[in-house]
């Protein structure tokens, strides 16, 4: 089960250190309004479904810290091989095609342990990033 701050759920990108850092960067200056994870490895072995339209999420840090919180626009369920061009882009991590996305997906995946085919199951997410109250 993923944690959860404050009754909402974490949305941590990349592994904790310069890569986390890098990304809610990204997120912050509103440049990265997508993420990608894997349906079996993030969601099904953590006992989590896909986000919901409208779901709120806590943006956490290195430290587990919230950073900032999102708010859910899209989910969609594709085989990894289906993934757009679009979605890549609003990923804002600089892929230069899609086949350079893919690459490095499929590097970052496998470096945590997890094989990755045209038709393995990708949860693609879109959100924006909530003002902060007040």
């Amino acid at each position: 089960m993923w944690p959860r701050i404050g009754g909402l759920r974490t949305l941590d990108l990349g592994v904790p250190g310069e890569l986390r850092d890098r990304l809610n960067a990204l997120v912050l200056s509103g440049a990265k309004r997508a993420t990608a994870g894997l349906l079996e490895a993030d969601y099904r072995a953590e006992g989590e479904e896909p986000e919901s339209v409208g779901e709120r999420l806590v943006l956490v840090g290195s430290e587990g810290e919230r950073v900032a919180e999102v708010e859910v626009e899209s989910v969609e369920v594709v085989a990894f091989g289906d993934v757009s061009w679009d979605f890549a882009q609003a990923e804002g991590e600089g892929s230069r095609s899609l086949g350079h996305w893919r690459e490095v997906h499929i590097a970052y995946w496998r470096s945590a342990g997890h094989a990755v085919t045209d038709g393995t199951d990708i949860v693609c997410v879109r959100f924006r990033l909530v003002p902060p109250a007040g």
